[in-house]
């Protein structure tokens, strides 16, 4: 049996970051990777760029004089071409790395220590003295009738390789990967319905703020059909039919494509986790301590696989904090990590960091709110997109920024102006009174801040928008 000292399971973003670094410190290190097509992980190949490529091209639509169908498929050939040049400079980066070995193959555990690799070539057998799992989430697919994936059925990454415009798609769930697409293909000229089992969209945001974005996507022509239940699926050559009850009545709807969007799960099938007694939370997911640690100290849980945030700059942050580990017995933890904002790119780009206004109260804080509609923003005139909404949390005892959302054009790249000033530990008046350059979308930061007054004695208050 073959000896390394480590053995990385998937080529995440912190797997293939962790390999580069572990080689250029002499130690064997062997990466395996079940699917050559992943090579970089969910996020350069079938996740957060070709969805954002997709994204920005239906944007762009407007300005082509080619038709829905020509130009839906030259957007779809031009996203494979990209992530075809991605896929292969992930690789070459991490084989070329003196001291590590790239495999193909699909990885199970013998032991807490020795891992077998499946390959086309046969069966082998590995011990490790570190083994890091860095495998990811896949698509969860509800247990349904006919809901198989396949032919015009697809979860988020199947989608993104249809290359026939299809001119009615259907998507189940209100979610931030549903609302995504649903912008996208409403964009690319699909008539797009939403089905989702719940009573509204984005419920665990502020009600404000969820209605910001259900206006938005009634504005795009988007069709929402709410407390629904999908009890069948059926599909042939031209359609897909969807039998769903909604308040007790039997239903039915059609469209040329079905997006199955209602989440993600851990990727532990084939793992043999048990083998090595590796402990998983209820949902699935790797149980890790602050240090990324499994219950067995020599194994750790990287990226999506160890049920933290799904962002690719997560799992990037994942393998500082094994780097901290391996180097000084664990300084940087998850325990100090800083404040996280995410964007998704719905109609407009959705970002947050921190805690949304209900969260607060729950939280126990008191708490001085205020918004302000991004139809104020000078910017957003010139952008011709005022959809949207700025709204700031702030702690009323210390003036701490306690949260951030901002719906609303290049909010993905305000935001983080939000997060350097929390990781500063600045009160809201910074960005109240800092000097930005005009005409930004990030001045408006001046008003949302400078509308927060004293709290009222005796409870919370809220200035509202201008």
């Amino acid at each position: 049996m073959n000896r390394v000292d480590n053995i990385i399971i998937g080529f995440g973003k912190a797997g293939k970051t962790l390999a580069g670094y572990l080689g250029s410190k002499g130690e064997k290190t062997v990466l395996v990777e079940k699917s050559p097509l992943m090579y970089g992980g969910t996020c350069i190949n079938v996740g957060c760029i070709p969805s954002k490529f997709l994204a920005t091209s239906a944007d762009r639509k407007a300005y082509s004089q080619l038709g829905d169908e020509e130009y839906y498929k030259q957007a779809v050939e031009n996203k494979k071409a990209l992530i075809s040049k991605l896929n292969k400079a992930n690789y070459d980066k991490v084989a070329g790395v003196p001291n590590v070995e790239v495999i193909d193959g699909l990885a199970s555990f013998k032991d807490e220590h020795t891992v077998s690799i499946k390959t086309e070539s046969g069966v082998q057998e590995l011990y490790a003295e570190r083994i890091f799992i860095n495998t990811g989430t896949t698509p969860f697919v509800p247990e349904t009738e006919g809901l198989e994936i396949k032919g015009r059925i697809h979860t988020s990454e199947t989608i993104m390789n249809l290359e026939e415009f299809p001119r009615s798609l259907a998507i189940s769930g209100s979610g931030f990967i549903g609302l995504e697409f649903a912008a996208s293909y409403a964009k690319f000229g699909t008539k797009v319905t939403i089905i989702d089992r719940g009573s509204k969209v984005l419920p665990r945001e502020d009600e404000d703020v969820a209605n910001a974005v259900f206006e938005a996507y009634k504005g795009l022509g988007i069709e929402f059909i709410f407390d629904a239940n999908i009890e069948k699926v059926e599909q042939d050559e031209s359609e897909v039919k969807i039998s769903y009850s909604s308040k007790g009545e039997a239903r039915e709807l059609s469209a040329e494509a079905f997006l199955v969007a209602t989440g993600r799960k851990a990727n532990v099938e084939g793992l043999n986790l048990e083998a090595a007694g590796i402990e998983t939370s209820e949902r699935g997911f790797i149980n890790v301590n602050e240090h990324l640690q499994t219950n067995k100290p020599h194994i750790f849980a990287m990226g999506d696989i160890n049920g933290g945030p799904q962002f690719t700059y997560v799992s990037l942050d994942d393998f500082r904090i094994v780097k901290s580990f391996l180097e000084s017995n664990g300084s940087y933890t998850r325990e100090n990590r800083q404040p996280i904002a995410f964007s998704a790119f719905l109609h407009p780009t959705f970002s947050k960091v921190g805690l949304g206004e209900n969260e607060a109260i729950k939280a126990g804080y008191k708490i001085k709110v205020a918004s302000l509609p991004v139809s104020a923003i000078p910017k957003a005139k010139i952008l011709g997109d005022q959809t949207g909404l700025y709204k700031a949390i702030v702690d009323a005892d210390t003036d701490k920024i306690l949260g951030v959302v901002l719906y609303g054009e290049e909010s993905h790249e305000v935001i983080n102006t939000v997060v350097s000033t929390m990781l500063a530990n600045q009160p809201y008046t910074v960005l109240a009174n800092q000097i930005f350059t005009h005409p930004t979308m990030a001045e408006a930061l001046n008003d949302l801040f400078g509308l927060i007054k004293k709290p009222h004695k005796g409870g919370n208050y809220e200035q509202k928008s201008r």
